[in-house]
């Protein structure tokens, strides 16, 4: 690949400023690089950390979070225009290094917005006031007398005065107090709530984004790391000599193992002056590993193991009622069982970083979802202070909870101070799928009662799981709290309901993959869901708006309380998008999923067909309600990728190991859905006035059991387990 010209990377100075809930929210200093700077007749005013206006009008703004295809370095930015009235044509986005004074900038758990959106309008609200403030003083009038709109101040009288021309006075001014502050009536609301350009599309479309692959530094470095085939293993010993004779090889040195969640798994590391040849010589190595205990680790067996376990009664995770008089009494009981595998979450992008360390100091470039626990890690291992450690974040090709596990990035760091040089770390795609961060594989047991009448009398919910607790506490070896809720806060009106956990030690490195718990728990609760209608001889539909039940807000212990109502909203906009009960094609039928997860009402109904035993998913009518919906080209985007993830999913997502090694290496074993089996997918955005909630991951767990529950319309065949190309229906 030939280098790319990158843009000037970011670098902020220490910023001084009123700490709020961690974020610093205003101040006076300029917070942007002086690579930054603009032309010298210019004059710039930060009114706060995320804000820099210039005296000719133009305005740049801060994303704290990284973009992955996610739109947040629209959306966010997009909050705080809007609340100042800025104009967007005249709006450059910045990207925030790793820093604390952003507040939490981890982009996982489809919290950017539900975290940032109030804190962002804040930003543009003081914004605001500020250049108000200027224009009042600068025409003796009182200041509300004036108002701001689309990029100027305009006073009663009709004379306005651009941004630009009130920045000498405006960085006089002091900072205003909260009180003080006025926001926008929502009605006015001329960005969020719209359909909003992403500000990085033509970058994409030209070329010109610098991804963690396209960075590049004088004399750096390439390196390419032989792991361990099993989880946890170590180097015994490694001849270096044939890697040695690999054109464009110049030294290997061993990669040691750091013991903590995101530290490095250690092995035999080859530099060269291009990745082409560390990646030549790194297949060159003879290496003799210590396997470890792990070694004895077969997943099928595992498999066998964790579902006996929940076939026995295991830890009460929550008991309403009384299950066993309701099995006792029922007029008809259903059980089922469901496993599902092991998943990868293989972005288009690999693992990749640029690190350079200089003594006690570095800086590293890296497509990185959490900047600041990448910086502890770093800052831990150099033993150095964080102000020596500096994160810049690139784009990202993809993430889905991977690169928020920096254990490459501190691989980069680790290689570039033994070598004294700048280095850039790259994985295969092979290492991806091998040595990554797993989502956990489940064995579920369901069980429930009926009456006379179909109604659901009683409610099991036994699963067996490696925690991702187990990646952060060795031994760990039964669900965490926050992964029982999902299942222990059904949202179903049943008045006996018991979850109980069974145990499951950790084999693989644990860790989150888009809509996390929800995968299993979603899926196992709509298929047997889709499955009691069936016993009770009901439409799927209108059993499951019963099932849920009256109208109530769950008493939880979440500040955002759960709303029957709003679920069975988006299960019927779904299902009249659908045209649901409509005749289909023969060989046609329809199957439907809800589900409630980052605080987010998703449904979904999915068209399907059979063809020489062969599944084809021809449309997807989703409905969402986020609360207030901040920019719904993204959103309508991001439930277009959770139908082809979850699609990919239900298709083809399976890890298994085999003797403690991973035995899948590539696109070619670990497949995705290819563009000839992508479906038409029709989205609907709930229009509310609620506290905007989670978008990149909610609308995942639905399309797998929609898909099931489908195929049983049309074929009379259940299927508990995943993925379907085990079957060969794909």
């Amino acid at each position: 690949m030939k280098p790319i010209k990158n843009v000037s990377r970011r670098s902020f100075v220490k910023s001084i400023g009123l700490a709020s809930g961690g974020l610093i929210l205003a101040c006076n200093t300029s917070v942007f690089s002086d690579k930054e700077k603009t032309p010298e007749n210019l004059i710039n005013f930060n009114p706060n950390l995320f804000v820099q206006i210039n005296s000719d009008g133009s305005v740049v703004l801060i994303a704290s979070r990284s973009e992955m295809g996610n739109g947040v370095r629209t959306s966010l930015p997009s909050v705080i225009a809007d609340e100042m009235e800025a104009d967007w044509s005249k709006i450059k986005v910045q990207q925030a290094v790793g820093d604390k004074k952003y507040g939490d900038q981890n982009t996982d758990g489809s919290r950017s917005i539900r975290y940032l959106y109030e804190p962002m309008r804040k930003m543009g609200a003081i914004a605001k006031a500020m250049l108000i403030s200027a224009a009042a003083q600068k025409w003796q009038v009182p200041e509300v007398e004036c108002s701001a709109e689309n990029h100027f101040i305009i006073h009663t009288s009709g004379k306005k005065i651009g941004f630009g021309d009130l920045v000498e006075i405006a960085k006089t001014l002091e900072i205003p107090s909260d009180e003080s502050l006025t926001y926008k009536n929502p009605k006015n609301f001329k960005y969020i709530g719209k359909h909003l350009k992403g500000v990085d599309v033509k970058a994409y479309a030209n070329g010109s984004a610098i991804f963690g692959l396209d960075k590049r530094l004088p004399h750096m470095k390439f390196v390419a790391i032989a792991r361990c085939p099993v989880t946890f293993g170590k180097v015994k010993s490694f001849d270096k000599s044939a890697a040695l004779k690999v054109s464009g090889v110049e030294d290997v040195i061993e990669i040691p193992r750091i013991e903590k969640p995101f530290g490095a798994l250690g092995g035999v590391a080859v530099i060269a002056t291009n990745t082409w040849a560390a990646f030549k010589g790194k297949e060159a190595l003879k290496i003799e590993w210590d396997f470890g205990e792990n070694q004895q680790y077969d997943s099928e067996k595992y498999m066998n193991q964790i579902t006996q376990n929940v076939h026995k009664e295991g830890k009460v995770g929550k008991n309403q009622g009384n299950i066993n008089n309701a099995f006792k009494n029922a007029h008809k009981t259903i059980e089922s069982t469901f496993q599902l595998p092991h998943l990868a979450h293989a972005p288009m992008e690999v693992p990749n970083a640029v690190a350079w360390v200089q003594g006690d100091t570095c800086e590293v470039w890296a497509p990185t979802q959490a900047p600041q626990s990448t910086r502890k890690e770093i800052t831990d291992y150099l033993e150095t202070t964080e102000d020596k450690v500096t994160i810049n974040v690139t784009f990202l090709g993809g993430g889905f909870g991977r690169k928020s596990k920096p254990d490459y990035i501190v691989e980069a760091v680790i290689a570039s101070k033994a070598l004294n040089a700048p280095v850039q770390v790259v994985w295969t795609r092979e290492d991806d799928i091998k040595h990554g961060y797993y989502h956990t594989t489940s064995a579920q047991y369901m069980k429930a009662s009926l009456d006379k009448n179909g109604k659901v009398t009683g409610w099991l919910h036994r699963f067996a799981l490696p925690s991702i607790v187990s990646t952060f506490q060795p031994g760990v070896d039964y669900a965490a709290g926050f992964e029982i809720s999902s299942a222990a806060n059904v949202p179903f009106e049943i008045d006996n309901l018991k979850v109980e956990i069974g145990q499951a030690p950790a084999h693989v490195r644990i860790g989150w993959l888009r809509s996390v718990i929800n995968i299993p728990h979603g899926f196992s609760i709509n298929v047997f869901a889709d499955e009691l209608a069936y016993a009770a001889n009901k439409d799927p539909l209108e059993f499951r708006l019963n099932l849920i039940g009256k109208d109530r807000i769950e008493d939880t212990q979440d500040p955002i309380k759960y709303d029957t109502a709003r679920l069975k909203n988006v299960l019927k906009i779904a299902a009249k998008n659908a045209e649901w009960g409509k005749e289909l094609p023969e060989g046609h039928a329809y199957g439907l999923a809800v589900h409630y997860s980052f605080y987010s009402y998703v449904a979904s109904v999915v068209e399907v067909s059979m063809k020489n035993n062969k599944v084809k998913v021809h449309n997807v009518y989703t409905a969402i309600d986020c609360g207030t919906a901040v920019n719904k080209n993204t959103i309508t985007s991001q439930m277009e990728g959770a139908a082809i993830f979850g699609m990919s999913l239900a298709y083809y997502g399976k890890i298994t190991a085999k003797n403690g090694a991973i035995e899948q290496n590539n696109y070619n074993d670990y497949k995705m859905i290819r563009m000839n089996e992508i479906p038409k997918v029709h989205v609907e955005i709930v229009d509310s006035s609620e506290k905007p909630t989670g978008v990149g991951e909610p609308g995942v767990p639905v399309i797998a059991p929609a898909i099931i529950n489908a195929i049983y319309k049309l074929t009379g065949k259940r299927y508990y387990n995943l993925p379907l190309a085990d079957y060969d229906l794909v």
